[in-house]
């Protein structure tokens, strides 16, 4: 129960977390493309902060 807890705080943290650097790096005239759904929200709760580095990295990677 408690590992569960954690991956469903973790996506809500991840899913808060990607709002704001949404909002900050499209203020900065960046769109990387990161979309906040299913996928997302689900790599960023198990695989917690390198998973969201993840994502922003391919977003990157399909932006160059």
């Amino acid at each position: 129960m408690e590992r569960i807890l954690n991956i469903f705080m973790r996506c809500i943290l991840g899913t808060i977390a990607m709002y704001f650097l949404n909002s900050v790096l499209e203020k900065a005239g960046i769109s990387l493309g990161v979309g906040i759904n299913g996928f997302t929200v689900l790599t960023s709760g198990i695989l917690g902060l390198p998973g969201l580095l993840a994502l922003y990295g391919i977003g990157l990677y399909k932006f160059l």
